[in-house]
């Protein structure tokens, strides 16, 4: 099995340091770059087409948002996770709509970093119940705004899927979502790699912002 390629993108030395050490220790990891600002980390990105990136959301210049939407439009085989230290960042909407498949904080445990890494590598996203529950306050706030195309691949879903997309949207994992329907997790995987599909989009993450943008799913206010 091939390494996974990152690149680490914080306008810290010592964090971007840190995190580079922690990576190179596991075997199934590589470090391929480091930025220390979001337009180094698209020039970096363009070079070595990494895997994953890590990129802080507050950089001078060019912010992590910005570059994230960046190299998700360029490099769509490239995974974004943002670095941040709050756990209810500001920027949580701005980025997932950028194309990010996840959050984690800078101050997180090792063995959650590599879990993180590897969750999120294979396909999956990285939204925490915290980060979900901030993701809803912003659209409750904002009010979603229509968007046709989301709109009509919303309207290509089956019944059950749309069931699993709005349970994707409260934050539930496929085993959650199971034991939900009552249905076997290779039933609610194979729901939700035809969700993906029909939506266009590339992970869960983007999955739940189209819930929300397509008027699927309604925040409560309050």
């Amino acid at each position: 099995m091939n390494a996974i390629r990152i690149v680490v993108a914080d306008d810290q030395d010592v964090v971007r340091a840190g995190f580079g050490a922690l990576l190179d220790s596991q075997g199934d990891f590589t470090v391929v770059g480091s930025a220390s600002g979001g337009a180094e980390a698209v020039r970096v990105c363009r070079e070595v087409r990494p895997d994953l990136v890590l990129m802080d959301v507050r950089m001078p210049g060019t912010d992590g948002i910005e570059a994230t939407r960046r190299i998700t439009g360029e490099l769509p085989a490239t995974r974004v996770v943002m670095l941040t230290t709050f756990d209810l960042d500001e920027y949580v909407y701005d980025a997932l709509a950028a194309g990010a498949s996840g959050f984690l904080l800078k101050d997180m445990q090792a063995e959650r970093l590599f879990e993180a890494v590897r969750v999120v590598a294979a396909g999956e996203a990285l939204l925490a119940p915290t980060v979900t529950r901030r993701l809803i306050a912003e659209f409750a706030r904002l009010r979603p705004r229509a968007v046709p195309r989301q709109a009509l691949a919303i309207d290509a879903l089956t019944p059950r899927e749309r069931e699993v997309l709005r349970l994707i949207a409260e934050g539930l994992s496929n085993q959650e979502i199971a034991a939900r329907l009552v249905v076997g997790g290779e039933t609610v995987k194979t729901h939700v790699s035809r969700i993906l599909a029909k939506l266009g989009v590339r992970d869960r993450a983007q999955a739940v912002v189209a819930a929300y943008e397509s008027g699927l799913v309604v925040p409560r206010s309050g």
